[in-house]
């Protein structure tokens, strides 16, 4: 069939242009002859090559009849067959023609929809799903593709094309999995007959792309992808609000507790219900706060697309580079809610209920010493579901992976470099049935606006786990990893502190990555007795004490140690490189009264003149302002050939813009407080700006390279991130202190052994992915490094890296 030849289907539909093409059809606007000229869409189905006369046969004959059978369902929530029909010895469906727009071609222009219309969606696709159901037919392959929006209906399509899929399957007995595998519920991985909770699995994956943007689980390849679906907990929504339960509930992994379609819907109508009315115009989102939904969204274009599957719209478009690491964290309290930023210096953003950690898995060792309980676990009704779906998808994962091997309609395929063990580490010993079991928690902000930051030292730290139960790294031991989630929200440090401490299993803790959290979970942490280690949060006072600034040091927390430097070698690292290499002398040194930039200040000020240089003037500026012409005035005219800022992102780019307004054409540069993203936004012409970040990124460290091929090999959805090395230490940092502990009790886990670690971890000293690990009478790491970057064409640059001494 050509546009240029057009010709009638089955006598009376004339084809009158293309409008989409994929691997399973092709699909056509056409019109109906004998109905008045009536619009229809005319799917063309494209057998898969190879197929021998007689299966080709057998296939048309199957599809046309499960097809007609299609024809059957009335409802205004699925596409209607107006006939099945055969040209040229292929398949054809003649379907009403909508005037529409898919959701995947919503969700590409918009990115994402608010809640209220994502729960409108939802409730029309289960009550058309509701409708199929009830006729026996499973769709097999909902996804955002195969959802058509128009201003008054949603609008399911393409049921033929799974059953022509399953079909082909079971012709060719390749074993080719039926369906888009990010929304692909995980006993479909493993090949199993469907069943109505498949589609409601597919359900909650489209509408949880809907409300956040992204798929819940996504990897490089197949086998990733499949053990991120099996191993890995919901990614907690950050902008669902009141719909995050029932995507909870929609995505559980076993589908004998996944909840059904009747009480998925009584949970969408009670979700409409709690949201404010919509204007009828309105549909798009204009990021509202995490949890609410102000917005809503413009109504669908009427462009046409008669048929949302897969063939009609293009893949979705790769998540877009992570940017440089932007600051999160300080020692000084929040200060001025305008500003956006988490931690340094306002307070958390609001987030919905993250979802409830894995509960640790009971040791059955007898001939170790037998520590606590699992009565926490018991008492948890919905813990101990997870429990048990946890340990069906460790058995059943195998057969999964091997269904997949076989390939998929797709054509996502394994290769060979997919088959090394999961987590990267070479298979050891490992810990068999005689094994105890050890716990590292792990506090990070899992949800809400840092979560990027938090899912990479969760995930990080998993890593460290995996590895070591594949080397078998402690005798004897099996590691576990129980992550909460803080919300990047101080008042969450002390609860989940008691969560974690009130697990006897758990040894030690990875977190927290904000400095505000971590001034609440440490002392609470502490007074349980249970060690932590943070890879990210960088308040000098949580190791130096509250006097440190005047040179008074003392450790307030014996449990407390970290990976990264803190904020007091940030001023001197700074002073070091624009004196000496940078080649500057003359110095104009400006904070915002926090504590952290006073703090900076002073400690840049101090090493700056003991290097020689000539602080020519210091000012202390209202960061609530936006505009600074007086004080440049007043830089310009001081003859600085520098500018040295203690303080946040949001009042350096006003003061760069001000100085290059003023013609004072010098470098303002600043601490990792300046050191984001949206620094490059506020001032028109921030180039040769320079920012520090604490660490060095991850490809530039002693084992960053292995670390990062590791780290993607074992299939996490979310990056590393800058945090993500220092979580990976931190972690092995814990278990070489359970490790000295069991080599110090002959073998064998002690009853006491949670009060032993933090002697343990203070005498860990190994090469890691950071470099050497070791820390000093503090807690504080030894191995402290920088990051100086520059602004280079309107984005951050690395220049150098380098120990805080010099």
């Amino acid at each position: 069939m050509t546009e240029q030849n057009p010709e009638l289907i089955a006598g009376r539909y004339r084809l009158v242009e293309r409008i989409g093409q994929g691997g399973m059809g092709r699909v056509w606007r056409g019109v109906d002859q004998q109905l008045f000229g009536r619009e229809v869409a005319v799917k063309e189905i494209l057998f898969p090559p190879g197929l021998e006369d007689g299966d080709r046969a057998t296939l048309l004959r199957r599809f046309t009849g499960e097809a007609r059978a299609a024809v059957t369902l009335s409802h205004p929530g699925i596409i209607t067959i107006h006939d099945v029909v055969e040209h040229h010895g292929a398949p054809v469906i003649v379907m009403e023609f909508i005037r529409g727009e898919s959701l995947a071609a919503a969700l590409r222009r918009q990115g994402r929809l608010s809640v209220r219309r994502v729960a409108e969606i939802g409730a029309a696709m289960l009550d058309a799903l509701e409708e199929a159901h009830e006729a026996r037919i499973v769709h097999r392959d909902i996804k955002p593709d195969n959802v058509l929006l128009t201003r008054d209906r949603v609008v399911l399509t393409d049921f033929g094309i799974a059953h022509l899929a399953d079909a082909t399957t079971k012709l060719s007995h390749s074993g080719i999995v039926i369906g888009t595998p990010q929304y692909m519920p995980p006993e479909q991985l493993e090949g199993k007959r469907p069943t109505p909770a498949n589609d409601l699995w597919a359900l909650g994956a489209t509408l949880y792309h809907a409300v956040e943007g992204q798929p819940p689980f996504e990897a490089e390849g197949l086998h990733a992808l499949a053990v991120a679906v099996f191993t890995r907990p919901l990614p907690p929504p950050v902008h669902a609000g009141p719909l995050a339960p029932v995507l909870e509930a929609l995505l559980t992994k076993d589908p004998e507790q996944r909840v059904g379609a009747a009480e998925a819907a009584r949970m969408l109508a009670s979700v409409l219900r709690s949201l404010p009315a919509r204007d009828d115009d309105a549909d798009a989102v204009q990021e509202p706060e995490p949890g609410h939904d102000p917005t809503p969204t413009p109504t669908p274009s009427s462009t046409p697309a008669p048929d949302a599957a897969a063939e009609q719209a293009p893949p979705p478009a790769p998540p877009a580079p992570t940017p440089p690491p932007t600051v999160r964290d300080s020692g000084a309290a929040p200060a001025d809610p305008r500003r956006p930023v988490p931690d340094r210096p306002t307070g958390p953003p609001p987030a919905p209920t993250p979802a409830p950690a894995p509960a640790p898995t009971p040791s059955p060792a007898e001939d170790l010493v037998s520590w606590g309980t699992t009565a926490a676990v018991e008492r948890d009704e919905r813990r101990s579901v997870r429990s048990r779906a946890r340990t069906r998808r460790s058995v059943v994962l195998g057969a999964a992976l091997a269904t997949l091997t076989a390939g998929s309609v797709l054509t996502w395929t394994l290769s060979h470099q997919d088959e090394k063990p999961h987590g990267g580490g070479a298979a050891g010993s490992g810990s068999g049935a005689s094994s105890v079991t050890v716990v590292i928690g792990v506090d990070a902000p899992l949800s809400g606006g840092l979560s990027s930051m938090g899912l990479g030292i969760r995930n990080s730290a998993e890593l460290a786990v995996r590895t070591a139960n594949e080397k078998g790294h402690v005798p004897g031991v099996k590691f576990e990893l129980k992550a909460v989630d803080d919300m990047a929200d101080p008042s969450k440090g002390e609860p989940n502190a008691v969560a974690l401490a009130s697990d006897p299993k758990v040894l030690g803790v990875v977190g927290p990555l904000n400095s505000s959290v971590a001034r609440a979970l440490v002392p609470a942490l502490a007074e349980e007795g249970l060690v932590n280690v943070s890879p990210g949060n960088t308040d000098p006072a949580l190791t130096l004490g509250t006097a440190w600034a005047t040179g008074t040091k003392s450790r307030p927390y014996e449990t407390y140690f970290r990976t990264v430097t803190t904020d007091v070698d940030q001023g001197p690292f700074a002073a070091r490189y624009l004196h000496d290499e940078a080649g500057k002398s003359r110095l104009f040194v400006i904070d915002d009264k926090s504590a952290f930039g006073t703090g900076l200040a002073s400690g840049f000020t101090a090493e700056f003149e003991k290097l020689g240089g000539t602080v020519v003037g210091t000012e202390q500026v209202d960061p609530s302002r936006s505009d600074y012409p007086g004080l440049a005035a007043k830089v310009r005219g001081s003859g600085a050939d520098a500018v040295w800022f203690g303080g946040y992102y949001d009042t350096a780019g006003a003061l760069s813009k001000a100085l290059k307004e003023a013609g004072a054409d010098i470098p303002l540069m600043g601490g990792d407080g300046m050191f984001d993203q949206e620094f490059l936004t506020i001032g028109p012409k921030t180039d040769g700006d320079l920012a520090l970040n604490i660490g060095v990124p991850a490809e530039h460290q002693a084992g960053g390279p292995d670390f990062l091929t590791r780290y993607r090999e074992a299939g996490y959805p979310e990056q590393a991130g800058w945090y993500g090395p220092y979580a990976y230490d931190a972690a092995w940092s814990l278990i070489e202190g359970v490790k000295s502990v069991v080599a110090a009790n002959g073998g064998k886990l002690p009853r006491d052994a949670r009060t032993k670690m933090a002697r343990a971890v203070a005498g860990a000293a190994f090469d890691g992915v950071t470099g050497h690990v070791a820390f000093d009478e503090y807690g504080d790491t030894r191995n402290r490094r920088l990051t100086v970057y520059s602004v280079a064409s309107g984005q951050w640059k690395a220049v150098t890296s380098g120990p805080v001494g010099g």
